[in-house]
């Protein structure tokens, strides 16, 4: 069993603000202290592993101390030119399809202008095509609605799978669990650890079972686009 014991400060500066806050609320300090302890031991041939919690409870912090977090920035043109990778445009594709970014007009356009399901996306596609072993995503589908996060996590669960790469999802919605099955769970909640994944789901895309099924667990299938 490993562990990590994280101590983050913050010096509070002087300020006139600051001090009417800290006066108000009897803060007698010069700097916010916030300790984070875990204790954890990854599975081996591990694949998949999510850090989830709510805002506030050091998922990033407990992230950077473990893995490296990917950030991307985009320039203006279209975002199939803006990707950063060695592979051939056929390849680029082939992996926007994987992550559920499937709408070739939509690879026309500039990142800037793609909604946030879009955005996110794009970030999977240029992590999974970085040459790097190990993608660690911070805010996962933090800012897109449930049912688009629970696609992305199925399509990128079933792309990693079959990858030689290894996924971290750092989140703060527990619904995606099922849809990532991961292999380990850090919970910052409770700072603590689990592994082992949970039982199966079935690909939503394929549960059709009469002309009156519209959704599959909780997804309307008329609104999927992968």
């Amino acid at each position: 069993m490993q562990n990590i014991k994280l101590i983050k400060k913050s010096k509070i500066p002087n300020t006139f603000k600051t001090q009417f806050v800290k006066n108000k609320f009897d803060i007698d300090k010069e700097e916010i202290v916030e300790t984070f302890e875990l204790e954890f031991d990854f599975p081996k041939d591990w694949k998949i592993g999510v850090i989830v919690g709510n805002s506030g409870t050091g998922k990033s912090t407990i992230a950077k101390e473990l893995f490296k977090l990917d950030k991307y920035e985009y320039g203006n043109g279209a975002i199939v030119d803006e990707i950063v990778t060695k592979e051939s445009v056929d390849v680029i594709t082939q992996v926007f399809n994987r992550v559920g970014f499937s709408s070739p007009p939509s690879w026309l356009k500039p990142y800037s202008v793609l909604s946030n399901g879009e955005k996110m996306r794009v970030d999977l596609a240029q992590s999974v095509l970085n040459d790097k072993k190990q993608i660690c995503f911070d805010e996962f589908t933090s800012v897109v609605d449930r049912n688009v996060a629970k696609m992305a996590s199925f399509c990128i669960q079933k792309y990693i799978r079959k990858s030689d790469k290894q996924f971290v999802a750092v989140a703060c919605h527990f619904d995606i669990l099922e849809w990532l099955e991961p292999d380990w769970i850090i919970d910052t909640n409770t700072m603590s650890f689990h592994q082992g994944k949970g039982a199966p789901i079935k690909d939503p895309l394929l549960i059709l079972k009469s002309e009156n099924v519209s959704k599959a667990n909780g997804i309307s299938l008329k609104s999927i686009i992968i």
